[in-house]
């Protein structure tokens, strides 16, 4: 990648693209006749000035409203477009730039003219916030050659992606969410220094549009705590130790923030909401005091979400000094109410969190307000702020762009553009400005919802309800089985595979929205699905590869696709969510009871097998995954809807196995990051996920291997679990998490079925080489046995090019083939 001139976040005076145009702002309005929102947009050009002056933006946000943080793609991902197209050269970096702009100006604009009060900037970012922050304080790995200065897109757009020679940083789950955010590595030797302004670029570019913004850093404990030691560094380093080294900066950022004219920072500081020992509580106190000087004269917030603080933690937390006001997510953490209940400091602000920002329902005007209000007897009137629960970030963009959505289930959600105008609307009431018909089509919306006969089905309730307290596995010993399926299935010792999809080319992609458009019949169709499946076949019998897959050319998401085929289930046209990236997904949502219509891949799978004698894979989506991955029902417990889920994709897996399919791939890549972030409430959450995933294969025969796929998460710590999931070949992320996996087994834990370590990091364009892998399979083979051993990817491969995925896979055949020749040559 060339170097860029520019620095990655400096500000611009320029608006508007050419290949993409100009953007809108826009608010909705809603009546009682009008439950949907009615847009209002306002185009912002170049050559126009603002629509509104500062003095107005003043006048409406006279209301405590607050959000955490917004959608950074844009309504119709122009970021992730924008991204795509510099990533390939097609574009320039000051093109990047300004499609950035114009989304940034664009939602500091509408929260403005909606009339919240404390409008969030720092919250864009070209990949991650994490990643961000790591380049603000300058704690970039050596193996990227940065030589100091302001961070450009060719350093961070390295640490993010990797390039030709070296590979990316680590990426993992952002919580219990979907999101994924890049790991900082940190040591001993670590040198923070000042290396991004983006913190005030952004503050003094809202500045000048007549926005006063309140800029927002993940704070330095929280960054910390989030990082892992840097390869070569010794596991049990102590991250905290580096507070006194990064706090320096932090300090600047400050200094620059109050020079600039900020009035108010927000610290994200998510890690109070987890269980956190002594010490690292006591970090916050340190850092906070060590802050307090240079904090002087602005007004600070500490945000917290995805969860109840500890009562330890929230004692710590509201005893911190030079702290103004303190945020909480009132939706997953309800229980912090009873500690604000049980002592709130005197003359600080609460921002209370009772929007929902993990999730697409309209808010709960009513109790929403019953919470309010019992809050403002305890903190006073004029220091209670409504606020989302979390960044809006983990949520669809615009119910507007919705045409095609059923019109009464639209009624009963809200996206964050709508999210943002619940938020104002209880700022509002609370000081004595209802706006009634706001209210009153709430209220509509949400008795629709609870009376609906669409949300309920009573034979799937009282099918799922049978499996309360069941036990449901297969009754054969995994060693067993295992045998009857060698014998069936006759592979090589450490066979390979890939993880099911295979890229989704430009060509493909135009089929599958051709045929939606019903611009194309149904036989073109499925001709063209054919014939892609065919090249896949043909491309993994050419690699040697022993189990193959069928490339998933039908598919435009792997939980998307399941949803469309079943009951109780919506889907959205442009409900988009970064995944990571320029990645989004687009999750369906589930309003109602779930079950299985007709078979979803049987003709496809059973077409593949046709084309080959060797094993072909049939590809499912797990129920906990499919559960994670959607915007799920918020009216019933989750464990109910997965049950109902678990119960459909069994009737596919036995339905495949009738068709002949012998290898049957369940995916749960999301079983991990569903896990609670409280260790009380882990027990539970595992019982039920474990349960369903077992559900779905319980009545095969032994001959019929079950496998499963987990990708990047940390699953030490549940590795007893996945063990319990009993599948006989289980594929998991290692390779961009640097191994740690294999960590697990190097410290005595017993794995007996099959188990498929990645090899190499998908989600990275670099190629790695056959000796790279073989180096990576032999440190598995000091671990683990090697007639358990597969050898496989990362994770699917829809992303990435084929002239990146043949030499890769390539690469790993001929590396397993070499293990396989030292293995034989050593018996």
């Amino acid at each position: 990648m060339s170097q860029v001139s520019n620095p990655i976040f400096s500000p611009f005076t320029s608006l508007g693209r050419k290949s993409i145009g100009s953007l809108s702002f826009a608010f909705s309005l809603r009546s009682p006749a009008t439950p949907s929102p009615i847009s209002v947009r306002f185009p912002v050009s170049p050559s126009s000035p603002p629509p509104f002056t500062r003095l107005r933006f003043t006048s409406l946000r006279t209301m405590a409203s607050h959000i955490v943080g917004y959608p950074r793609m844009g309504p119709k991902r122009e970021l992730k477009f924008a991204l795509e197209s510099f990533w390939d050269g097609k574009s320039s970096a000051e093109d990047l730039q300004k499609v950035s702009k114009d989304l940034r100006s664009s939602i500091w604009k509408q929260m403005a003219e909606a009339g919240i009060k404390y409008i969030p900037s720092n919250t864009f970012s070209y990949y991650d916030h994490v990643l961000d922050t790591t380049a603000m304080v300058g704690a970039v790995p050596p193996r990227y050659g940065w030589k100091g200065g302001e961070i450009g897109f060719d350093v961070y757009f390295s640490m993010a992606r990797g390039n030709a020679s070296v590979p990316a940083m680590e990426m993992t789950k952002w919580f219990d969410t979907n999101y994924h955010y890049i790991v900082p590595e940190l040591g001993p030797d670590v040198k923070f220094s000042y290396a991004s302004h983006k913190a005030i670029d952004e503050y003094k570019e809202a500045k000048a549009l007549g926005v006063d913004t309140v800029p927002i850093l993940l704070g330095p404990v929280s960054y910390l705590l989030l990082s892992k030691p840097a390869k070569g560094v010794d596991k049990s380093f102590s991250l905290l130790s580096l507070l006194d080294k990064v706090i320096p900066v932090y300090k600047q950022v400050v200094s620059d923030l109050k020079s600039a004219g900020a009035t108010w920072i927000q610290f994200d500081e998510p890690k109070l909401v987890m269980d956190l020992e002594a010490h690292e509580l006591k970090a916050f106190t340190l850092a906070y005091s060590e802050l307090e000087t240079s904090l002087f004269g602005l007004n600070v917030l500490i945000e917290t979400y995805f969860a109840d603080v500890p009562a330890e933690a929230y004692s710590v937390l509201t005893s911190l000094k030079g702290i103004t006001g303190f945020g909480f997510d009132l939706v997953r953490g309800a229980k912090t109410i009873d500690l604000i209940k049980g002592g709130f400091p005197s003359g600080k602000y609460l921002f209370a969190g009772v929007v929902d920002g993990r999730n697409i329902w309209a808010n709960d005007l009513a109790a929403s307000l019953d919470v309010l209000h019992s809050l403002e007897g305890i903190v006073g009137k004029d220091k209670l702020v409504v606020s989302t629960s979390c960044s809006l970030l983990h949520t669809a963009v615009d119910l507007v762009n919705e045409t095609k959505l059923d019109i009464e289930i639209k009624s009963w959600l809200a996206f964050a553009a709508q999210k943002v105008l619940e938020v104002n609307a209880l700022a509002k009431e609370l000081s004595g400005h209802k706006d009634q018909p706001f209210f009153s089509a709430n209220a509509s919306a949400l008795a629709s919802r609870k009376s609906s006969p669409r949300v309920t089905n009573q034979f799937v309730q009282i099918a799922a309800a049978a499996l309360k307290g069941s036990d449901r596995r297969r009754p054969t010993a995994v060693s067993a089985r295992l045998a009857a399926q060698q014998k069936k299935l006759n592979l090589p010792s450490l066979p390979t595979t890939t993880i099911g999809s295979f890229p989704q080319t430009m060509d493909l992609r135009r089929v599958r929205r051709e045929y939606k458009a019903k611009k194309i019949s149904e036989d073109d169709y499925v001709k063209a699905i054919k014939e892609e499946i065919n090249k896949v076949v043909k491309i993994q019998e050419e690699l040697d590869i022993d189990v193959l897959v069928h490339g998933e050319p039908e598919r435009n998401d792997m939980v998307e696709y399941f949803g469309e085929q079943l009951s109780g289930f919506a889907f959205t046209a442009n409900g988009w969510v970064q995944s990571y990236g320029s990645r989004c997904v687009k999750p369906p949502i589930i309003y109602g009871d779930v079950s299985r219509p007709k078979a979803m891949t049987v003709f496809w799978s059973s077409t593949a097998q046709s084309m080959t004698k060797r094993p072909m894979k049939g590809m499912l989506t797990g129920p906990v995954t499919i559960l994670n991955w959607s915007f799920v029902r918020n009216d019933q417990p989750r464990h109910e809807t997965c049950y109902q889920i678990a119960l459909a994709i069994k009737d596919e897996v036995e339905d495949l196995e009738k068709a002949g399919i012998n290898v049957i791939q369940i995916d749960e890549a999301a079983l991990r990051e569903g896990l609670p972030l409280r260790k009380l409430e882990h027990a539970f959450y595992l019982d039920w996920a474990v349960h369903s995933f077992r559900i779905t294969n319980c009545g095969v025969q032994d001959t019929t291997q079950i496998h499963t796929h987990m990708c990047y998460s940390n699953f030490n710590d549940i590795i007893l679990s996945i063990i319990n999931m009993d599948a006989d070949v289980i594929t998991i992320e290692n390779s961009r998490s640097d191994e740690k996996l294999l960590s697990v087994f190097r410290e005595g834990v017993k794995y007996g079925a099959g188990i498929g370590p990645g090899v190499y990091d998908i989600h990275s364009p670099r190629i790695p080489s056959t000796e790279e892998i073989a180096d990576r399979v032999r440190k598995m083979l000091a671990v683990l046995e090697s007639h358990v051993l597969w050898v496989n990817p990362d994770c699917g491969l829809k992303t990435r090019k084929y002239d990146e995925v043949k030499p890769a896979l390539s690469n790993m055949v001929a590396a397993a083939k070499l293990l396989r020749a030292e293995l034989s040559k050593a018996k």
